[in-house]
């Protein structure tokens, strides 16, 4: 594999003593691996500024590797992450919330991978009352094996419901944690989000001394495959943004895949965003399938996914996955539960043909963390953060400013009932 083994330099050291979190020290004890929380991360592109975090969804063990090695020639701080429906209860994929830290943390010491790295449950999804109650075990569970930064997002329910869930959950995320919320269901360009909801969100935490490090919003992008005249919202973007600047929060830029690099860039340069979700191109880059720049997966005449020869898995497998997409019905995005049945006969294929499909990721991630999220040498200063903070705890960026009286559950479903509740059509938008 390409990459290049990183360089033991005395603040490295120092940092791994004080900069990983005791959940981390407690699973690694003898790591070389410099696990943090997603704060670090966050501070890291703020200190560069116009700087944006890459956050690879590990779909599969390869995914992973090519990030880490991305990360590594960039020098650049990283998020790993996976989604509920990626990674949960229901998983439709290998890798979980419960084994993403050991995998990445294993992957770390095998190659001398020296940049910080943050572990982060995405899309945590809340729907309902139940989901709450299994929330206070699980998310327990979750950092228990290791997981150093996580999204509630309740952003399926109406505003007041998202708050209340999120105000109920806020103290099973350890306060040293990575912490992200979400206002406006993922979903396009249908239900957009507005700064009254995300205002509204974040007024509401802060009055509770919850102070996110990141705000995802529905800017304009739909998860999975993208078509091309769907993308972010730059404007509405940096509206939202300004708006919340008094309270410090970040944006955490999600269905990233298939949007041109150049609307990344204007992200990055106009907007407070940090960290940016991509998934379904890294997946489509380790099976071997033909992306875009951008990380659209390329059709057929036939509206097929094209496999390119020589790349991902071997053409073998690849007619196994095929032949068993068709037999259950499977197409389009939704190749994305093909994850779970074949990882180990992805895992199972010769060393050459595991080591191009982790390239393929890593090549693709270094062109975004370099050229598009403006990402590199950002490693650098997280761990100048770390030894700056003296330790692993880099505390709020947000200080508390709403009064909570005007925030009690009553008033906070007063407001709810007065906003605007049109989110868009349903549907299935977890990752």
């Amino acid at each position: 594999m390409a990459g290049q083994k990183g360089n033991i330099t005395p603040d490295f050291e120092r940092a791994l003593e004080v900069g990983r979190p005791p959940n981390i020290e407690a699973l690694f004890p003898h790591s070389k691996a410099l696990l943090v929380s997603g704060k670090v991360i966050d501070r890291a592109m703020l200190a560069k500024g116009q700087a944006i975090a890459i956050a690879a969804n590990g779909r599969n063990h390869f995914v992973i590797r090519g990030a880490l090695a991305a990360a590594q020639r960039a020098n650049a701080g990283l998020i790993l992450e996976i989604a509920k429906s990626e990674g949960g209860a229901g998983a439709y994929c290998a890798v979980n919330f419960w084994n993403l830290a050991r995998q990445v943390d294993s992957i770390c010491n095998e190659l001398e991978i020296t940049v910080p790295v943050a572990i982060h449950a995405d899309h945590y999804g809340i729907k309902s009352d139940q989901d709450i109650e299994t929330a206070k075990v699980e998310i327990p569970s979750m950092f228990d094996a290791g997981i150093t930064s996580i999204a509630i997002d309740a952003s399926h329910l109406p505003d007041d419901e998202n708050l209340l869930a999120s105000i109920s959950l806020a103290p099973c995320v350890p306060a040293w944690a990575g912490y992200e919320t979400e206002v406006g269901e993922i979903k396009g360009k249908e239900g957009l989000s507005t700064k009254e909801e995300a205002l509204f969100l974040i007024q509401g935490l802060n009055a509770h001394d919850i102070f996110p490090d990141w705000i995802a919003l529905n800017n304009g992008t739909a998860h999975g495959i993208q078509d091309s005249d769907t993308g972010i919202q730059v404007p509405l973007t940096v509206e939202i943004h300004e708006v919340l600047s008094p309270y410090r929060v970040s944006g955490a830029q999600h269905g990233t895949s298939g949007n041109d690099s150049d609307r990344i860039r204007r992200i990055a340069r106009e907007t407070l965003t940090t960290k940016a979700n991509v998934a379904t191109a890294l997946q489509m880059i380790t099976w071997g399938v033909e992306v875009n720049a951008y990380g659209n997966a390329m059709l057929d005449e036939k509206g097929d996914f094209v496999k390119m020869p020589d790349a991902g898995m071997s053409d073998a497998l690849w007619s196994e996955v095929v032949a068993y997409a068709e037999a259950a019905d499977i197409k389009g995005g939704n190749y994305k539960k093909l994850n779970l049945p074949f990882e180990n006969k992805l895992l199972g294929q010769t060393r050459a043909v595991r080591e191009r499909m982790a390239r393929g990721v890593e090549d693709f991630v270094f062109t975004l963390l370099t050229e598009v999220f403006n990402a590199g040498d950002t490693a650098p200063l997280a761990i100048e953060a770390i030894l700056e903070a003296g330790t692993y705890d880099m505390g709020a960026k947000g200080s508390p400013i709403e009064d909570p009286d005007q925030w009690t559950e009553e008033k906070i479903r007063e407001r709810g009932a007065a906003m605007e509740r049109e989110k868009g059509p349903e549907g299935d938008f977890d990752d």
